[in-house]
């Protein structure tokens, strides 16, 4: 008999996220997009540890800022997918493109192909958005920037979700990211009751209408008295449709706990079914989080008193807690209607001691004179 399924069940129909990282290990989020087995990415500190199949899969990278423990795996990345003939877009805080420029310059490029990828660089302000191209084929030597109006905000979407930002304070700007669904449809069987309605196969034809964008017209449905009737399309799914948010995940690291953070989360979390957020410190230690811009214990309480998100998970938790993970849990008090989700200490493989290695060379003592 298998054993049962302990994993929870989030609310997501279009989205898959896996938190590949422990309570100590650098934060690496990756969401899959059931539909298309597409991904992204946010935030990129050590990477070695997941599968090369998962990084070529991503389609877009979010990072929150450029310490090294969120962004180190940036090599990793280009590495992966520098040889695949996509162009994957990386979106960062003020900054972004002059380190990703950087970075690439480490490196020689002189047997570059034609059909090898490139990074495309959005890095994000209050004021403006600036796009910079960093063409494989040409050994990612930068093209000409593009400036747009649009700032903070709406990053990201395709069919299936939108990935919207905000910018915090951390001593420098740093991104708080939100993960949304797009709206499925959705109806409601009581709100269909009470239109005196039926359900038929016209709510097949109204699903296939809505997915097409083609609600306009009259659509022929069923009533409780056996007739029929046209009903147009927009109205008709208005009147019926389950009314919910979209299902959406909050990302939040390394963040000071200020009256601007806070309004700042509460504006862009509001409502989140799942939260993985930082929580660097224990309550005895909130001077330490105080002082660099991280969130205690205490924090994160009042924090979640505010969103009461259905499902947190708190990460990121100092190295100078080894061994005492579960201080943090016993810390946490969510409220209620929010499950506490936990995490191994470490996820990532530690390293090899050369006595582990299958193959070694044996050592060779050379005879006295």
């Amino acid at each position: 008999m298998a054993a049962p399924d302990k994993r929870p069940r989030l609310p997501f129909r279009y989205l898959d996220p896996t938190f590949f990282a422990g309570q100590f290990d650098d934060p690496v989020l990756y969401v899959k997009i059931r539909p298309t087995g597409r991904g992204l990415l946010f935030d990129c500190g050590k990477l070695h540890h997941v599968a090369k199949r998962v990084l070529k899969s991503i389609d877009a990278v979010f990072v929150s800022h450029a310490h090294m423990d969120h962004f180190m795996g940036f090599e990793a990345l280009t590495r992966s997918m520098h040889v695949t003939p996509k162009t994957v877009d990386l979106y960062g805080p003020p900054g972004i493109t002059a380190k990703v420029e950087h970075k690439l310059l480490g490196y020689d490029w002189n047997l570059t192909e034609e059909w090898w990828g490139n990074w495309r660089i959005h890095e994000v302000d209050t004021v403006q958005r600036q796009v910079t191209l960093f063409p494989g084929p040409a050994g990612f030597v930068p093209e000409t920037s593009e400036q747009l109006k649009q700032v903070v905000g709406l990053l990201w979407q395709n069919s299936y979700l939108k990935v919207s930002a905000a910018l915090f304070d951390h001593k420098i700007p740093v991104l708080g990211f939100r993960i949304e669904e797009r709206p499925g449809f959705r109806v409601d069987p009581q709100r269909i009751a009470a239109c005196q309605l039926l359900p038929g196969r016209w709510l097949e034809e109204l699903n296939r209408r809505w997915a097409q964008g083609l609600l306009e017209g009259d659509i022929r449905v069923d009533t409780v008295s056996g007739e029929s009737k046209e009903v147009d399309g927009n109205k008709l799914y208005e009147d019926i449709r389950l009314r919910c948010s979209p299902p959406s995940i909050g990302y939040l690291t390394d963040v000071g706990f200020d009256e601007a953070n806070l309004q700042q989360a509460i504006a862009l979390f509001s409502g989140v079914d799942l939260l993985i957020c930082e929580c660097s410190f224990l309550a005895a230690d909130v001077g330490q989080a105080r002082r660099s811009c991280h969130l205690c214990s205490d924090d994160l309480n009042r924090l979640l008193e505010r969103l009461r998100p259905g499902y947190v998970l708190p990460m990121h938790l100092s190295k100078n807690y080894l061994n005492q993970g579960a201080r943090l849990y016993e810390e946490l008090e969510p409220p209620a209607g929010t499950t506490l989700l936990r995490l191994p200490d470490y996820v990532s493989s530690r390293p090899l001691l050369p006595r582990e290695l299958p193959f070694r060379f044996a050592h060779h003592r050379c005879a006295d004179a």
